[in-house]
């Protein structure tokens, strides 16, 4: 889709340009980079919601599935039921407890209150509610301690990745403690010494099983621990490998690919795209006037600045030495232009804070993809814009109108 933010003042955009496909382009922002200092904050605020919208969605799609589990559950007790083993007013009581249970935590993740709470997922009040009716229903129907050992322990798999092993022996502890007083209530009611063996054995049977699964839960919440840790140190190893370490922006390497799908998305879906070449004026003096540590961090600030005037979508990063690009996918050179001379603008008026004896100034060149011409003749028409920008006087934007 294409661009639709206009520039302020300062040069930030005020619209966010909208989200794009797998095929979309790189986020502009590497992993690592701080999005506090790279982003205006309605941007980091949309980014934040968005996130947290599909985080919601995400939970409320683990609680789908959780009311397949209960669905399940109580196609059991139905099955019982029509074997003559269980009464309808004890499946009608375990059906409507579970719904009542269901329609809370809907609740609850529609209305974001799960948010306040330190565990946002709710798994644990999930569960524990779960076990709390399954046991009702033992205590209503001796009969259903058959359905209620395989499906605790279903319930229990279902935590055990995001439970320490401490939590889920306690957890078990607890739950092996109703199920005792569930079985000395049916004594006390019954009287019948043959259901009480019976309750009994299926009693010591899951408490033999008990350890053995706390144990393989502790093992799998090993792994998994194991596991994310790996994942975030190959994407910290590839964040590495996309950005300049100096500067946070991306590094050539990875510009340069990411102008080159752009460029291939632009010619499928024919929207507009602009490429703008940055060359920071008599770089060379700044460091052989001030250094190469002032000249490192005059780079450092130029990238901050431009990172905060750009959109979500857009992508820049440090081609060589002094000179960046900023690819601007769904974006015409009418919308363009006022985005990279936010840039130079800010540039020109910054406060360095640094020992410098002359101004800090860029100059910019700016080019739209025409439909058919290869990467390299869009760059080569923007370099040649900039070059013209520093022949004009420098400090100074220069557009390459395609013919």
């Amino acid at each position: 889709m294409q661009r639709t933010g206009e520039q302020d003042d300062e040069g930030a955009p005020t619209e966010s340009a909208t989200e794009a496909d797998d095929e979309a382009a790189p986020p502009p922002f590497p992993p690592g980079f701080s999005a506090a200092s790279s982003s205006t904050p309605p941007e980091r605020r949309q980014s934040v919601l968005s996130s947290l919208a599909d985080q919601q969605a995400a939970r409320l799609s683990r609680l789908t599935l959780t009311g397949l589990f209960s669905a399940l559950y109580l196609a059991t007790l139905g099955i019982f039921h029509l074997l003559g083993r269980l009464e309808l007013r004890v499946l009608q009581t375990a059906a409507v407890l579970i719904l009542c249970a269901y329609i809370v935590f809907y609740a609850l993740f529609a209305s974001g209150l799960n948010l306040r709470s330190r565990a946002r997922n709710l798994r644990m009040p999930m569960a524990v509610s779960a076990i709390g009716i399954m046991l009702f229903v033992v205590y209503l129907e001796p009969a259903a301690q058959m359905v209620f050992t395989p499906f605790f322990l279903l319930t229990l798999a279902f935590v055990m990745h995001r439970m320490s092993s401490r939590t889920m022996f306690r957890l078990a502890l607890s739950v092996m403690l109703f199920h005792a007083l569930v079985i000395a209530a049916h004594y006390r009611q019954h009287a019948d010494l043959d259901l009480l063996k019976l309750e009994a054995m299926q009693f010591l049977a899951l408490a033999l099983t008990l350890p053995g699964f706390v144990m393989l839960a502790d093992r799998v919440q090993r792994l998994h621990g194991a596991l994310y840790r790996a994942n975030r140190k190959i994407r910290d190893i590839e964040a590495d490998a996309q950005r300049d370490t100096l500067l946070g922006c991306y590094n050539r390497r990875y510009i340069v690919a990411a102008l080159e799908q752009q460029k291939r998305l632009a010619e499928q879906s024919g929207e507009p795209l602009c490429l703008a070449v940055l060359d920071l004026d008599h770089f060379k003096l700044i460091n052989d006037d001030a250094g190469h540590l002032v000249g490192d961090e005059v780079l450092r600030k130029f990238a901050q600045i431009a990172l905060r005037n750009i959109q979500p979508t857009d992508i820049f990063g440090r081609y060589g030495g002094e000179e960046f690009l900023l690819v601007l996918p769904g974006t015409t050179l009418e919308v363009a232009l006022p985005v990279v001379e936010g840039i130079r603008r800010q540039i020109e008026r910054f406060d360095w804070n640094v020992s410098l004896r002359r101004q800090v100034t860029v100059s910019i060149g700016l080019a739209q993809h025409v439909r058919g011409e290869s990467v390299l003749d869009l760059f080569s028409r923007t370099d040649a814009a900039m070059y013209n920008a520093k022949q004009g006087g420098r400090n100074r934007v220069m557009v390459d109108q395609p013919a």
